[in-house]
């Protein structure tokens, strides 16, 4: 392939890479998506080993309802993508606790008041002030024409909305811990629990850690178009790649950019297939990743180096991939627990797991009557970054050998028909992944209002932008996504 030019060129398919060249090629440009693996999707990708499909990483996808974001790409696009909807959407176990958190919100609010010793009153509270919170952000998500940059129209739109952004105003830079407390509720273990698991997940540390507003958000995600990708969420990365060459778009994948290099007018990309040359560049990668394809060290780029810093005090991923013969009785579904062996002990390696199962329907993902599995636990990177290889080595297989113990406690069912067992250590994650250092779910967002200093699109250099979940708002697939079409407007209005 000789130099070609181009009006971006993105480097990475994940989710936020594949927004961003959905959206610029639907407003006309030309673009190419360069991805270094042969298939897209990034950290929400679906591989095969051995004959079996395995999600990347154990998680669930929000935004599929037909007035969301990929709702509406599904629809727009003609997308070959089914969406199975689950209930209960994941099920929160402990060894004293099994708590199904149903599609209807009302009746999971109303498990957790049954509860022995529930303080009902307090709940109530906290669940009013939280729908009150995800009333204000949520419809963000839905509409991102209503995040940063704002033109005219969206600050009307936000000046008609003011009276829903006055319940975060209390709490902007305070943790979500501080709620609880207000509201008597710090006592209550499986209120308590269930946050602490949910916040690990989605803003990336403990409730007592959490940025108020954000977690108050982040609440809501089971109940906002939630649901299981028939197949695995590779199948919707797969038919979005489709949608931007259907839009006149270039995919390229199995192509490694080597470099990117600022030249007049724009950007040189030097890809395994060649040269490519744009006026915009869109890195859908950690910053580190972005300072290498530069060649610049930290203190060239101030405020990369100081994102590369923060996403480091966050976490790595040790991961089990199983393959299981399914239970008698189990009904079929897909399946999502989420595992807690000891609630006063932090979220982390291996004490807390997310473990995400096919479905029947999953057609290809395992042998008939088997189901394919991803665990994950959370792994302090900076702990990771202090050992030597040979005691990473050690203390990774401590923690999958915990994971084994927490699912033969939790999960026995699902544990009494395992066929198969592979693991992976952050290494391994990023080899699936290609994600810089196996780092997964970017800044923890813990109290401060820092939350609030970037919330628009970043723009790197001239011409070059960083997207992905390292970047407002980050935090989710959708969330990613919902960056990358910001992003693309921001680079539209620029010509």
């Amino acid at each position: 392939m000789s130099s070609i030019e181009y009006d971006a060129v993105v480097v990475g398919a994940g989710f936020g890479g594949l927004a961003t060249a959905l959206e610029l090629t639907r407003r006309g440009a030309r673009v190419a998506l360069c991805e270094t693996l042969n298939y897209p999707g990034g950290c929400a990708s679906t591989f095969r080993r051995e004959g079996h499909a395995f999600e990347a990483g154990a998680t669930l996808f929000s935004g599929f309802e037909s007035h969301q974001l990929f709702g509406r790409w599904i629809r727009e696009h003609g997308m070959a993508v089914t969406v199975d909807w689950l209930d209960p959407v994941v099920e929160l176990r402990t060894p004293e606790l099994r708590l199904p958190v149903h599609r209807d919100k009302a009746r999971f609010i109303e498990s957790l008041c049954a509860l022995p010793g529930a303080p009902v009153t307090g709940i109530r509270r906290l669940f009013a002030l939280q729908g009150q919170v995800a009333e204000a952000l949520w419809p963000l998500f839905d509409d991102p024409g209503l995040l940063p940059p704002l033109d005219v129209k969206a600050l009307l739109r936000h000046s008609g909305r003011a009276l829903r952004y006055a319940p975060l105003l209390r709490w902007m830079g305070r943790p979500l811990g501080a709620v609880l407390e207000t509201l008597g509720l710090t006592g209550f273990t499986p209120l308590r629990t269930y946050l602490d698991a949910l916040c690990q997940i989605t803003v990336q540390c403990s409730a007592a850690e959490a940025e108020a507003p954000f977690a108050l958000a982040a609440m809501d995600y089971y109940w906002r178009g939630t649901g299981h990708v028939r197949g695995g969420i590779g199948k919707l990365a797969e038919a979005m790649a489709k949608a931007v060459e259907a839009r006149g778009g270039t995919v390229l994948l199995a192509n490694r950019v080597k470099s990117i290099t600022q030249v007049p007018g724009g950007w040189s990309v030097s890809s395994r297939k060649g040269e490519l040359r744009a006026r915009h560049v869109v890195a859908n990668l950690l910053p580190r990743g972005v300072l290498r394809l530069l060649g610049q060290p930290p203190e060239q780029l101030p405020r990369m180096g100081a994102m590369s810093e923060r996403i480091s005090e966050g976490w790595g991923a040790a991961m089990l991939y199983l393959v299981v013969k399914a239970p008698e009785h189990e009904g079929g579904s897909a399946h999502h627990l989420e595992l807690v062996r000891d609630a006063g002990a932090p979220f982390i390696e291996g004490n807390h797991l997310f473990m995400s199962i096919s479905g029947a329907a999953d057609e290809g993902r395992a042998p008939e009557g088997h189901r394919t599995v991803t665990v994950s636990t959370h792994v302090p990177l900076k702990t990771l970054a202090g050992l030597s290889a040979e005691e990473q080595g050690a203390y990774l297989s401590g923690i999958q050998t915990r994971m084994h113990a927490g699912l033969e406690q939790l999960a026995p069912e699902w544990m009494a028909g395992l066929t198969h067992t592979m693991t992976a250590s952050p290494r391994t994650y990023q080899r699936f992944t290609q994600r810089e250092g196996g780092a997964v779910g970017g800044v923890p967002r813990r109290a401060g209002f820092a939350n609030y200093r970037n919330l628009g699109p970043m723009q790197v250099m001239d011409g070059l932008w960083l997207v992905g979940d390292s970047v407002f708002p980050g935090q989710s697939t959708l969330a990613t996504a919902v960056g990358g079409v910001r992003t693309a407007a921001s680079i539209a209005s620029r010509g």
